[in-house]
């Protein structure tokens, strides 16, 4: 007896339209944020993240930045387009950077709301990707 392969191809489909959809691909939206804005956040063995952020642009009207997955998260808005924050961070995480990613809320007088988000790295250590979204 035949199986029916429409479903599985149906799903097969969807997953991939949903991954390209979800990570941007196909669009050039993504491509001028990653032109427009640098941002990073950088662990320093003696016991600090310093988070920077630049846009080109200089329309930056707020910026809210948070770490996440802390006792309790660091939270602080800044109202330019551009800054460096060090934060007082004395021990690397047991289970690794991922658990506390940086994440900024954007307002910007072109593109409206915009998210990115980060995750820590060790000074010297490859610069992890930058995510991008529009809200």
């Amino acid at each position: 007896m035949a199986k029916k392969l429409g479903p599985p191809i149906f799903l097969g489909v969807f997953t991939i339209l949903a991954i390209l959809f979800l990570t941007g691909a196909g669009t050039d939206d993504k491509e001028i944020l990653r032109e427009t804005f640098k941002f990073e956040a950088i662990y320093y063995d003696s016991g600090h993240v310093e988070v920077s952020y630049f846009d080109k642009s200089d329309k930056t009207n707020s910026v809210v930045m948070e770490i996440l997955g802390m006792n309790e998260s660091f939270h602080k808005t800044f109202y330019n387009s551009e800054f460096i924050e060090i934060i007082p961070f004395p021990n690397a995480p047991k289970y690794g950077w991922a658990i506390h990613p940086v994440v900024l809320e954007i307002e910007h007088a072109d593109f409206g709301h915009i998210q990115l988000k980060t995750e820590i790295h060790p000074l010297g250590d490859p610069v992890p990707p930058v995510i991008y979204g529009r809200l």
